[in-house]
């Protein structure tokens, strides 16, 4: 059975609480977490060292209260539901009727990567829902840009304000319909420059040699390695799902290489592409997937005729 505000409900539970100070944010996850305890609830903490340290002096010092590793600046998201999943999966199978999870982001995700971890927490309230999760996502005010504060609304389902309140976000989108519309990423200023390399239609041979060719050892060996691969696998895409003309682009950075990657088609039709596998034969979906893993950050830009992967190994925060 499942318990709190969560009782009753089927599936993931997810909320953002966004609070203005240290206080606001104790007062709702600090009952959130001793209640998860009473309740015999596995009940776990995924915060930076510093709110970490905050959440811990409220808590009783023999609270079994589990504290994950932050997710840290160079997470994928991707990779993220892959780790959350075989945790859920576990503790399902040990009899769990509800898991309790209080987590954030780093700062360093609200620059050019956010588009990912928006996309990230929409596609919770879906790729969570087989899990008795009860989810609560914070969000510092004093921290946070205007423009991801008006993601999370519309990614999350429930607020909960400073003072333990829940209400329903009145923004709040369904996650096909959200992760459907067009989203546009800051512009790279690498981009903004001539590409060292252009090809008109390259085999996927021809893109893998081209990223080979190109790399000068400024990044670490598997790093390029695993940009071979995705880009072998975002031509592999554009080639069969796409439409003509493809066409690959790359640029050199002093800390990473960019690879954009477009076809005339309109990408792929899963809106869930990218962060979980693909179910059956979703076309293009696999390469998606392991593109999503293999790179530092990944955009998927749709204009009138034409579809653009953009494909980043090394420091894709050049916002910071």
């Amino acid at each position: 059975m499942r318990t709190g505000a969560a009782a009753g409900h089927q599936g993931c539970y997810h909320e953002a609480v966004c609070y203005g100070s240290d206080e606001e944010l104790l007062a709702v996850v600090r009952p959130f977490l001793l209640d998860g305890v009473s309740a015999g609830e596995p009940t776990m903490v995924a915060l930076g060292e510093r709110t970490a340290a905050l959440v811990r002096a409220v808590l009783p010092g023999n609270a079994p209260v589990s504290f994950l590793a932050p997710v840290a600046p160079d997470t994928r998201p991707t990779v993220a539901i892959r780790a959350y999943r075989r945790i859920l999966d576990t503790l399902v199978a040990d009899g769990a009727r509800q898991i309790r999870v209080l987590g954030e982001l780093h700062p360093m995700a609200f620059g050019a990567t956010w588009d990912w971890w928006a996309r990230y927490e929409a596609a919770m309230n879906r790729v969570y829902d087989e899990y008795p999760l009860w989810s609560v996502c914070a969000y510092d005010l004093r921290a946070t840009p205007a423009a991801v504060l008006a993601d999370v609304a519309r990614t999350h389902p429930r607020l909960v304000t400073g003072g333990g309140r829940r209400v329903p976000s009145p923004g709040y989108r369904d996650p096909v319909e959200y992760l459907a519309e067009p989203r546009l990423a800051p512009v790279d200023p690498l981009q903004l420059t001539p590409p060292v390399v252009e090809l008109l239609d390259p085999t996927p041979v021809q893109a893998r040699a081209a990223v080979s060719a190109a790399d000068d050892g400024r990044l670490p060996v598997n790093a390029v390695e695993d940009l071979v691969v995705a880009v072998s696998e975002a031509v592999t895409n554009a080639l069969r799902h796409g439409r003509p003309p493809v066409c690959l682009r790359l640029w050199l950075g002093v800390d990473r290489i960019v690879v954009t990657v477009s076809d005339g088609g309109s990408g792929p039709a899963d809106p869930f592409a990218g962060l979980v596998p693909p179910a059956g034969d979703t076309p293009g979906g696999l390469g998606l997937w392991i593109t999503h893993q293999s790179c530092s950050h990944v955009t998927m830009q749709r204009a009138a005729g034409a579809f653009t992967l953009r494909l980043t190994a090394g420091n894709p925060h050049f916002l910071a």
